[in-house]
């Protein structure tokens, strides 16, 4: 018998490319998201709620065998003036879903955010084990909802999983969301307009390809070692000046402006991938070939 996973926020960008994998891995699909996504996919099940209503949320998780949750009203760059909606919706709101998947014997994966719960570390690549210190309320709520995933482990003895994902890319994304300067660097430099970069462009980010963060998520679906938590990442730094540079070898013509630096961004996120590619052996898409692939895959869509 299939098992059966729910993915919440399952229209967006990771929730859709996981979706898609989870098809390929022979398991029962369900989305659950406020609409459809613009492109369904084969073979999924999409079911159209609100995430807030806790009748609605409860019924939709009866009969799954695993959770992800995929799903935040908030982003880096708005969180300083939403915070609050951080905290009173996504915190409270994920609190009472640990409830309820505890109840129902769900084992579930929380999608949390590598890239801006550790904050300013000096020691890099990061490791899971270094004190977390975001700098901005996104990665702050982030946090808050891990150490409540924790609680109910310990309390519960339940196997809820933590996935820091650093900075996903490929098809699928919308920076307009608030989130990915690849995306918007090359969809910027197809239509000729200009690539704003906050700071010197030195700001590194841990990128990694879609593809291999949906494989690495699978890989801890039957996971029954004694971690919580995993980086999801590349475990290699590039700059934003370094795609610029990568556009600009692939014979494209990217036009930059530089804006003042915001207080949002941290300097540098490399995160230590060790502890995912013990369970996860695939080899990962190096950043060259990413930007490569995710170019002529958009190419054909614009």
């Amino acid at each position: 018998m299939k098992k059966k996973v729910l993915v919440i926020g399952g229209a967006g960008f990771i929730g859709s490319n996981l979706s898609r994998h989870l098809i390929k891995n022979d398991m029962e699909v369900y989305c659950f998201d406020m609409s459809k996504p613009v492109h369904e996919i084969a073979g999924v099940n999409y079911i159209c709620g609100d995430f807030f209503d806790d009748y609605t949320l409860e019924h939709a998780l009866e009969g799954m065998d695993y959770v992800v949750h995929a799903l935040s009203t908030v982003n880096p760059g708005n969180s300083n003036e939403k915070y609050l909606q951080g905290y009173e919706r996504d915190f409270i709101q994920t609190t009472k879903l640990c409830k309820m998947i505890t109840d129902q014997k769900i084992r579930m994966i929380f999608l949390s955010s590598g890239g801006t719960v550790y904050g300013n570390q000096e020691i890099q690549p990061i490791v899971e084990d270094a004190l977390p210190r975001p700098i901005n309320h996104y990665g702050n709520v982030k946090l808050c909802i891990e150490n409540t995933i924790r609680t109910f482990n310990y309390q519960a003895h339940t196997k809820i999983l933590i996935a820091r994902i650093s900075n996903p890319y490929g098809p699928g994304q919308d920076f307009n969301k608030g989130v990915g300067f690849i995306d918007a660097a090359i969809k910027k430099t197809i239509r000729g307009e200009k690539i704003e970069i906050w700071g010197d462009g030195n700001n590194v980010r841990d990128y990694i390809y879609i593809d291999d963060v949906c494989r690495m998520l699978i890989s801890l679906f039957n996971y029954q070692g004694n971690y919580d938590t995993f980086n999801i990442s590349s475990n290699t730094g590039t700059s934003q000046r370094d795609i610029i540079r990568m556009l600009e070898e692939m014979h494209l013509a990217p036009e930059v402006v530089y804006l003042p630096a915001r207080s949002v961004d941290a300097k540098k996120i490399i995160l230590n991938n060790e502890r995912i590619m013990s369970i996860h052996e695939v080899p990962l898409v190096p950043i060259v070939q990413g930007i490569e692939n995710y170019y002529q895959w958009l190419k054909k869509e614009i």
